[in-house]
Parts: structure tokens; sequence; C-alpha cells
């Protein structure tokens, strides 16, 4: 029987400052970049979760040294071209980023390799990132015509070729500007709307020229990877969790610090200002790279807005505690143009409408979305995390404004991205 945790809290209030782990999206860029450069990579701020650490586990079988203590990292690699053939299947664990973007670095190296991943992450579609990826050259192959895991890659020659993605993903954006790199002539990728732009930021820092022209970016292969020293700001999918908590429960100011700010990321700080929620942001640094800086936010009156079109990308982890939040503000919220969140860890738009329905919500969902109209009283009930953590973390702040005891089915996955989550939770409880 899975764990349970039980959590209920009597008029309670959040107050006091805390620094998020590190972003889960440039943990995993860090070490995948560290390993294809030739040299000594050095990361700050690592995430210790359990999605970034099958990362580690992956380059180490593929011959790249590989020390972690803590939060910080050390990568001393003999760079792509000098991988070994893995002696084992690279396991992927639940992790899509990993296992995606996998697809593309091995797909234009020199070693043959199998890539699985645990019984969620093989129900996974893969096919959006193995079919460009096959056009470039790519010889991968896999059961059910290449859709799911396991996939055999054999590394080779790949090349350049112009691609129109057909949903905004920086998973699939990623993939093949990795392959790109190693492919001759250019690679160009166009998205509906501009998705994620962390591979681009660091591939920068890596020394590797790429050019962006909107929802266009392009990419010359044959280039050679410097290696750097990366700083991972704190993941501001994690840090909405608190934010939102914050807007919504009576006499609450929440500060978090050091958090990353980049623009295509910061969609929950939009919709939370036009929610009516007390936000301040404090940028402390820009450029090329990450930027940072400091969210706080304070209880206030919440009205329901509409929530599509190009916002949906920089937000899409965030859509389920945005729903729970929706149940608290006056009016109807509607979310949609968020299609994508069927094929996350768990089909979040159906999870999400079970779930909050359970604690008395009057939500629905719609084939691309949901609609929630509020405010409406919560009651404490069992929640089913699924196994996803964004979903864990979404029943744990809905015990902040439940009337009684709020049952969590499977809390462990929360530590996928935030193994610290319910020791912040109780500080700024405790604090409040």
């Amino acid at each position: 029987m899975a764990e349970q945790k039980t959590l209920q809290f009597h008029k309670p209030r959040l107050n006091g400052s805390i620094k998020v782990p590190g972003d889960k999206s440039i943990s995993h860029r860090s070490i995948m970049l560290g390993a294809i450069a030739e040299g000594r990579t050095t990361v700050e701020g690592f995430l210790e979760g359990e999605d970034c650490l099958r990362t580690i586990e992956i380059f180490k079988q593929l011959g790249v040294s590989i020390e972690r203590q803590g939060t910080n990292v050390t990568i001393d690699s003999p760079g792509i071209e000098n991988w070994t053939t893995p002696s084992d299947e690279l396991y992927a664990g639940n992790s899509g980023t990993t296992a995606r973007l996998m697809l593309g670095i091995l797909a234009g190296s020199n070693v043959s390799s199998v890539l699985t991943g645990d019984e969620s992450l093989s129900k996974r579609p893969m096919k959006r990132v193995t079919i460009p990826l096959q056009s470039m050259g790519a010889k991968i192959v896999g059961t059910e015509d290449d859709e799911y895991l396991p996939l055999t890659v054999k590394g080779g020659e790949l090349s350049g070729m112009t691609y129109h993605v057909p949903v905004a993903s920086a998973q699939v954006k990623s993939a093949i500007l990795f392959a790109g790199l190693r492919a001759s002539g250019k690679t160009i990728v166009s998205e509906p709307a501009i998705s994620r732009d962390h591979t681009e930021r660091m591939f920068e820092q890596f020394g590797v020229s790429i050019e962006t022209n909107g929802n266009t970016v392009t990419i010359e292969g044959g280039q050679t990877l410097q290696a750097s020293s990366v700083k991972v700001p704190g993941d501001i999918s994690s840090a909405a969790f608190f934010l939102a908590a914050a807007a919504m429960v009576e006499n609450s100011c929440v500060e978090i610090v050091e958090v990353g700010l980049n623009p295509t990321r910061t969609g929950i700080i939009e919709v939370l200002r036009h929610m009516g929620a007390a936000i301040d942001v404090h940028e402390e640094t820009g450029g090329r790279g990450e930027s940072y800086g400091t969210i706080k936010v304070s209880k206030a009156t919440l009205h329901g807005i509409e929530i599509s079109g190009e916002i949906i990308p920089t937000l899409i982890d965030e859509l389920p505690i945005i729903a729970l939040l929706a149940t608290q503000a006056e009016g109807t919220t509607i979310i949609k143009d968020a299609a994508e969140l069927r094929v996350k860890e768990t089909d979040r738009i159906a999870a999400v409408t079970t779930e909050l329905k359970k604690l008395g919500a009057s939500i629905e969902a719609t084939p691309d979305g949901m609609i929630i109209h509020g405010p409406t009283p919560l009651k404490g009930t069992s929640m089913n995390s699924y196994g996803d953590h964004r979903l864990g973390m979404m029943a744990a702040i809905a015990s902040l404004v439940a009337d009684g005891e709020v049952i969590i089915e499977d809390p462990a996955c929360i530590a996928v991205s935030y193994p610290n989550f319910f020791e912040h939770l109780t500080a700024l409880v405790n604090n409040g």
C-alpha cells in the first residue's frame, strides 16, 4: 500500500522567506551540456531530485566522471566524441526531460544504447521527438512504431533540417537542437508559441552560437562546446505552490529568494497579478544565462480570469496549483489551449478535475483545459497524487484552505522536484 500523509491546519497563515530548490529544467541541461563539452564543468545549486539524478547516472554510464557534493556538481568529461558504449540500458526513471533530450543527444553521438524508463514514462509519447530526429537521419527503433520506451538509439551522422513543431514544447525543441549541434549544416526549429528557452541560453553559456528570431531558433552544426560554470536559480514552478498559497490564505505573506525569472517561465506571475494578488518582483541580474530575483506575495481578494494562448507554455507546470487557486477566486476561471497537460506525468486535466471535485470544488474538464467557478468552500478528503509531484504539492496546499483533514496518497513523489517541500510548508505555517 502506498504511503500516506495527513495534513490539517486550523486557520493557518503563512509568513516568511524561503529559497526553493534548484530549477529542474536547468539542472538537467547543466549536466547534459557539461557532459557533451570536453573538460571540467561546475554546477552550483543543482536540484537533488530523482529526475535530475537519473540524468547524472546515465552520463556516468557513458564514461563521464561526475562528482556531487549536495547541490554542487563537478563534471569531468572526455567530450561527446569520446563517450564509451554503455554495458547496460540507460534508465531515465520517470523523467520525460531526461528521455526526450537524451534521444537528441544520443542520436548524434558515437555510441549505441537502449533508453528505458519506469512504467509511467514508458506510456508517455516519444514520437513527437523520434519523428523529427529520424528526419535528420537518426537511427531510433522501438515498439509500437517507435512511440514508446524502450528505444534503441544508434548514434551516427545527422543532417540539419527545418522543422515546425506542432505544439510549443521545450522538450521537443531541445531534442532537435541537441541533434542539430552534431548535424551537418543548419537546423531551424520554429514553434507556434515561444516555449522555455533554457537550452538556448545554456548553449550560449557553453560557447555555442545560436540565433533566435521570435518563435524560430537556428543552430549551425559542428560547433564545439566549452566547459563552463553554471549557477542554477530556484525553480519558479516549485515556488508557484507557495506563491499561490500566500495569495489565498488569510493574513499571509511569503517571500521567495534567488528564484529564476526567465521570461519564458514567469506566466505564473502574470496570472497572479491578473487575478488580483498582491505581488512584488525584484530582479537581481539578467543578460546572458538565467535571470533571477525575489518574489513576494501577500493575501488579496482574487477574481477569475481566462488563461489561454501564448501564456500557456510559460506556466504549463503551474496549472494544477492555478486551478486550486481559482476555487478561491470570485467568478469563473477558464483555462484553455492546454491539451499538453494530458500527456504529462499523468493526464493532469482529468486528475486535477477529479481531485478538486473530491474537495467540493465546482470544476469541469474540457478537451484542452478546465473551467472553475469560485469561490467555493473546500472540505478535507483523501487525495490521490497519481505519483505526480505537481499533484501531490497541489493536494498539500489544498489542506491550507480546506476544512478538515487532507490525506495525500503517495506524497513521496514530491521529492522528484522538491525534496524539502514539507519542511518549508511547516516552517512557513509556524512563522505565521
